[in-house]
């Protein structure tokens, strides 16, 4: 496989385990690293092994020595960077969510196509094993007709002055963590009809418009049904994905892989079974499969068409919630 040539906008906490460690893991270059502050960048650097430092991300993304881009800035900032990216050319991997909105998302989207730049949102969960084997159990008709989806994504609270209780910076639980479990629901439209609709949303507001937890329920065309239930205020990791069909159910007991925990449980009339997928990491699959389609076009299942629809249901579930749009 073709050697990536990586840069990193921003020394941010989430690049360690996002791209560092999978592009060290899979022979790639981190080539460069830029920071409002140097010193974190300086900092950074050293600590991970990226091999230099510029002043700027508009200096990174000018780099020739760098052909990939990776925006883990916040998410008021996604859509901006991502289109500096594309404007020069550069391939981008970014952290979801993609945009703000959708209109931002679209506006991104279509720059990509202009300019043929390959673009991709991190929804790292779909890259494993897990999720391909929960959708497997849907696809060999283990588990039957679906009829039921639940997305549990619950996490300790971040600190007071985290960018995720900022409404300017585009914070809430469902841009952080709903996008997930919104994103599920969408990829198994397939196996309900085509893509399911917000039907309701009740949240918490942490600050005016912030949402510190938000249940969100939808509907398939089939008329199976979902649910995504966000909080960022519980008391530990908890990311589960349980479908439940007329024949039988699958539990994956942290289909993000957040603690490690590898196990899908299924439950048919032949009894129950507990399947070990492995724990490599979420991203170590999601950069290697990247990485393939930059080398030799290798399809990978997201693209930007997914990420504006994806924004799309981010946007209907603030609508339903009384909450405004990021």
């Amino acid at each position: 496989m073709t050697e990536l040539r990586i840069g990193i906008l921003g020394a941010s906490r989430i690049a360690e385990q996002a791209i560092v460690k999978p592009a060290q893991i899979l022979g790639h270059r981190l080539v460069a690293v830029a920071a409002r502050d140097r010193g974190r960048a300086e900092t950074f650097a050293q600590t991970h092994g990226v091999e230099r430092v510029v002043d700027s991300y508009a200096e990174l993304i000018a780099d020739p020595e760098v052909d990939v881009i990776y925006n883990p800035l916040a998410n008021a900032f996604h859509a901006e960077w991502n289109l500096k990216a594309i404007e020069a050319g550069k391939a981008v991997l970014t952290e979801k969510p993609f945009a703000r909105n959708a209109a931002e998302a679209d506006q991104v989207r279509r720059a990509a196509r202009e300019r043929g730049v390959p673009i991709m949102e991190g929804f790292h969960y779909l890259f494993h094993p897990i999720v391909g084997r929960m959708f497997e159990l849907l696809e060999d008709g283990t588990l039957g007709t679906l009829q039921r989806v639940e997305v549990v994504m619950r996490m300790p609270e971040p600190k007071p002055d985290d960018l995720r209780w900022n409404l300017e910076l585009a914070g809430g639980s469902v841009m952080d963590l709903g996008c997930y479990g919104l994103h599920v629901h969408r990829q198994l439209g397939r196996f309900a009809g085509g893509e399911p609709t917000v039907v309701a949303a009740r949240a918490v507001e942490r600050t005016r418009g912030v949402d510190e937890a938000c249940d969100i329920e939808l509907v398939f065309p089939s008329g199976a049904t979902g649910s995504n239930t966000n909080s960022m205020t519980w008391d530990r990791f908890e990311m589960t994905l349980r479908l439940v069909g007329d024949r039988g159910e699958a539990l994956a007991h942290d289909y993000m892989l957040q603690s490690g925990d590898d196990r899908i449980t299924v439950t048919t009339d032949a009894g129950t079974a507990v399947e070990h997928l492995g724990t490599r990491s979420t991203y170590t699959y999601q950069l290697d499969t990247f990485a393939r389609h930059l080398a030799d076009g290798t399809t990978f299942p997201i693209d930007a068409d997914d990420a504006v629809a994806t924004m799309e249901l981010i946007d209907s579930a603030y609508r339903a919630a009384d909450l405004p749009l990021r």
